[in-house]
């Protein structure tokens, strides 16, 4: 197991759900009598001495130790690292903000109205051409602030069982500057079904991400925000879900998945399975779990828009505590994006960078993954600028106090896929949670 596995596991494995996890907490911490951290972990750093929170797996935290030793050795500046729990993250940095007690620099989960003021700003950094800092996936307020820049991103991605379609004599685009529509990868996928007796064409994780990104693919907004906060879906989207719920035919796609939540990696590990819509995080579990074919990542469609839905895999902060600390933290905070020490964290951590021009060197033994990570650092830039709309619209909504913790696409999708109801209804229906929960 490489040591991308792990953390990914921890971080990301929880699919759409990981991002709304922080954001309830988020809508709930308020009412809680909470007490302080007490761990004496928290502000009061200076000039010479930062303290730096993260959340990752023991161990999985290689890159970030490389870099404070080494920022150490350059600058002088000891940054401690504190590595907290995931699941009491949230609730750490609020109580550590309501006892004037927070760290200087932190990799954070999602914002928190309680501190998100104490932010310093990181537009010098975000702005600095050098970087080559993708501006969609940034985290702003309505001024313009930058309050966050990712550590990492996540994307949305196609996989497909190499030896199926090898078998099949069923080709894959080489390039995703020549990718395949949904309507030629799906037509591809039933070819190989039907040449090979495999049971189904393609799962698809039950995730309103993986959703976003077919819909964002095939032109449309799914459910989108205007001016006033108002959410509503525009005719491409209600074509890309109708065509999505036509798929779950139990041939092409099983209806399970999206209706009694079986699991759609097991079914594609079984080898019965042609293809599996669903992200990065896969690839270092597939380098280890998958033995019996051949695997691999293949373009995403684009139809005509090459897109993803695309998340911060962490969100890198830093907080107001003092003025000596508020400086030490920004300068730390750009040494870490310097082109050559950000590839020195992408690469030990395993990381999908939020820099462009990057050629990063990972430490993968199967060549799939190796292969798999190369193809998601090329796509990257091609994406159009929709692929970040979700992962700032989280970001707008904790700063007005409002969280997404349910989001009704994977219920409301699954009454229609069994018949339930009808897309149009479904549709209506999501769009009516959201505005209840966020709009406005």
């Amino acid at each position: 197991m490489t040591t991308v596995g792990v953390r990914r596991s921890r971080r990301l494995g929880r699919g759409g759900m990981r991002r709304l996890v922080p954001l309830a907490a988020v809508a709930t911490a308020g009412a809680l009598l909470l007490s302080a951290c007490g761990s004496g972990s928290g502000s009061g750093g200076n000039a010479k001495s930062l303290t730096f929170w993260i959340s990752t797996v023991p161990g999985q935290d290689a890159g970030w130790k490389k870099l404070v030793a080494q920022y150490k050795k350059e600058a002088g500046v000891t940054v401690k690292l504190v590595n907290i729990p995931y699941d009491g993250y949230p609730t750490k940095l609020h109580n550590a903000a309501q006892a004037n007690s927070l760290p200087d620099v932190a990799d954070v989960p999602a914002l928190d109205p309680i501190w998100s003021s104490k932010l310093i700003d990181l537009s010098s950094i975000a702005n600095n051409k050098s970087y080559n800092i993708n501006a969609n996936f940034l985290a702003k307020d309505s001024s313009g602030k930058v309050l966050a820049i990712p550590s990492d991103v996540t994307a949305s991605g196609l996989f497909i069982n190499k030896t199926l379609f090898k078998k099949a004599g069923v080709d894959v685009p080489a390039s995703p500057d020549k990718t395949w529509t949904w309507t030629d990868f799906i037509a591809a996928a039933d070819k190989v079904r039907e040449k090979t007796g495999a049971k189904y064409s393609l799962t698809f994780d039950q995730s309103p991400s993986r959703l976003r990104a077919m819909v964002y693919e095939m032109g449309g907004k799914y459910v989108h925000a205007d001016s006033s906060g108002k959410f509503s879906v525009d005719a491409a989207t209600k074509k890309a879900v109708k065509y999505f719920v036509g798929l779950n035919d139990d041939k092409t796609m099983p209806k399970s998945v999206w209706t009694s939540g079986a699991d759609p990696s097991a079914m594609f590990q079984s080898g019965d399975v042609v293809a599996y819509w669903s992200g990065v995080w896969q690839v270092p579990a597939f380098a280890d779990s998958i033995k019996k074919f051949d695997w691999a990542s293949v373009p995403t469609p684009a139809q005509p828009v090459q897109a993803s839905d695309v998340n911060s895999g962490g969100m890198m902060v830093g907080f107001n505590n003092n003025g000596a600390a508020a400086t030490a933290a920004q300068k730390f905070m750009s040494w870490v994006y310097e082109p050559k020490n950000y590839t020195e964290l992408v690469e030990t951590s395993g990381f999908l960078p939020v820099e462009g021009g990057l050629n990063p060197k990972y430490p993968f033994k199967s060549a799939a993954a190796q292969a798999a990570f190369k193809l998601y650092n090329e796509e990257i830039p091609l994406y159009a600028p929709i692929s970040g709309y979700f992962n700032g619209a989280q970001t707008n909504w904790v700063l007005k106090g409002k969280s997404l913790t349910e989001d009704p696409t994977k219920t409301e999708l699954g009454k229609a896929i069994n018949g339930q109801q009808s897309v149009d209804k479904a549709l209506q229906n999501i769009v009516d949670g959201y505005n209840q929960a966020v709009g406005g």
